[in-house]
This record gives structure tokens, C-alpha cells and sequence, in this order.
């Protein structure tokens, strides 16, 4: 499940080989996250926690050994209460993954390091981890937060899906089900997959579910298998591509920023 490189695991590290790090302040942690929640019959609880595992792993594999990086043991749980009303949902409040959030980084903080990436592919939680991110950096000018989703860097998803998939297929349909065949084809009960898209949306509004005026849901309003999407059309020929493509995309993104340097316009004068 959790096949990080040895060499690039925070928690196998000692205590004063991380006192003895040269060039702290570029270091880049980095903490995996999703959540343990529904997704239908046919995937397991853990696939958004299960893809921040999986890219990252093998992203740190192929990263070049002069960037400093590290992986921070998985945060498995996140805040899932869209989908309370499904068996098996392990939720966290906003309060409580505001104060583990906030701990973690403070911890990274004090032993020096100063740039934190917070991986995450869970997509009811973006929000969170953006609140965070400016508060700490607020709070400690030098502290560089990243709030990413996994799914942000370049990937081939929108040349092997539908449109009507790339817009509404976001919870254990074609993507993340392909994906799954690539990471835990064992876990992967196909035979259950379905296709289900959401109801009642509003038509002809500016309201969308997910657009720039959404409006709130929880799955039970939307979805009645717990999937949106056409699971149905998965393959591990797609999740492979995907997976392939996510992979250069966060070594990548962690490159850069291991180079990132704050933006700092305060206190300049003009010229």
C-alpha cells in the first residue's frame, strides 16, 4: 500500500540526520492525503488516499536524486461528510483537520524545514488546505505552503474520457476507476461498476454543481449507487496512461518547487 523509496520517507529518517540537513530551508515535504469514504460497490474505501500514495511513490522514484524530498507518512483520513450516508465513510470535521493540519506543519516548521507541499486528492477538501496554507504563511512569512490537488498537474485524462465525464464523472467513475485498475487491480471489482450521473441539476442557470457558482451538495442528493461517472467504461490501459502522465507532472511540480522562491514585494521601493 504504501511503497514510498526508502530514501525519500521522513519517518525513516533519524532525528539527527534531519538535524544535519544541509539546505533545510529548500527541502520540500511533502504530506499525501485523501480519505477513507465511499465510492461505490465496485472500488474501495481508500482510493483517493490510495492515488496521492501511488503517484507520489513513484514520482519521488523517478525525481532526480540532487532535489531534496520527502514523504511524510499518509494522512488517510479527510473531511468525507458528503458522504455520511454511505457504510464505511470515516470523516473528520473542518475544525479537526484545521488543528492536525496546522500541527503537522508546525512540527515540519520547527525542525527547519520550510516549504510544504499538501497533496491531496480528495475533492470535497481543496478548501481546507487553501485556508490553511494562507494562514500559516501568514503566520511565518518564510514558510512556503503549497495547497495542491493531485489531479491539477498536466495528465492525459481529457484525451481518454468523454466530456460529459470530464465534467460530471467525479466520484469513482472512469478516471479514478481506471486508476484503481492501474494501483489495486485486486481491490477492483468491476463486475459492480456502474454508470450514474447526477440528477436535478439545474439546467439552463448559472448554477452548476461544481462550477464557478455552485450550489452545496452531499451525495445522497445527487447519486443513489454513490458513483457519478461511467465506471463501467474503465480500463487499466487508461488508468496506466493516467497514471503514467500524473507521475511526470509531480516530478515536475516538485522540481519546482524545490527552485520556488517567495514572491517578496514588501519593503521594496520604487523605482
Amino acid at each position: 500500500m504504501n511503497n514510498m523509496p526508502n530514501h525519500r520517507n521522513y519517518a525513516y529518517l533519524t532525528s539527527p540526520e534531519i538535524a544535519a540537513m544541509p539546505n533545510k530551508e529548500n527541502v520540500v515535504i511533502i504530506q499525501p492525503m485523501g480519505a477513507i469514504e465511499q465510492h461505490g460497490a465496485h472500488l474501495p474505501l481508500i482510493v483517493d488516499a490510495q492515488i496521492s500514495i501511488g503517484v507520489l511513490a513513484r514520482a519521488l522514484g523517478k525525481l532526480d536524486r540532487s532535489v531534496p524530498a520527502y514523504a511524510l507518512p499518509p494522512l488517510f483520513y479527510g473531511k468525507s461528510n458528503e458522504h455520511n450516508s454511505f457504510v464505511g465513510t470515516i470523516s473528520m470535521r473542518t475544525p479537526t483537520m484545521l488543528a492536525i493540519l496546522t500541527d503537522i506543519a508546525e512540527s515540519i516548521y520547527r525542525a527547519g524545514f520550510r516549504k510544504l507541499a499538501l497533496m491531496n486528492s480528495h475533492g470535497g477538501q481543496p478548501q481546507i488546505l487553501e485556508i490553511i496554507a494562507r494562514d500559516l504563511h501568514e503566520k511565518y512569512s518564510d514558510f512556503c505552503i503549497f495547497p495542491l490537488f493531485t489531479w491539477r498537474v498536466p495528465n492525459v485524462a481529457k484525451d481518454l474520457l468523454s466530456a460529459k465525464e470530464l465534467e460530471l464523472g467525479i466520484h469513482g467513475g472512469d478516471a479514478e476507476t481506471s486508476l484503481m485498475l492501474s494501483l489495486l487491480p485486486d481491490q477492483v471489482k468491476m463486475e459492480l461498476a456502474v454508470t450514474e450521473y447526477p440528477y436535478g441539476l439545474p439546467e439552463h442557470s448559472l448554477l452548476s454543481m461544481e462550477g464557478a457558482n455552485p450550489f452545496a451538495w452531499t451525495m445522497r442528493d445527487l447519486s443513489k449507487s454513490g458513483v457519478l461517472g461511467d465506471a463501467r467504461s474503465a480500463t487499466r490501459e487508461k488508468g496506466d496512461l493516467m497514471l503514467d502522465s500524473l507521475v511526470i507532472g509531480w516530478t515536475q511540480l516538485i522540481t519546482d518547487i524545490y527552485k520556488f522562491e517567495q514572491p517578496k514585494a514588501y519593503g521594496n521601493h520604487l523605482l
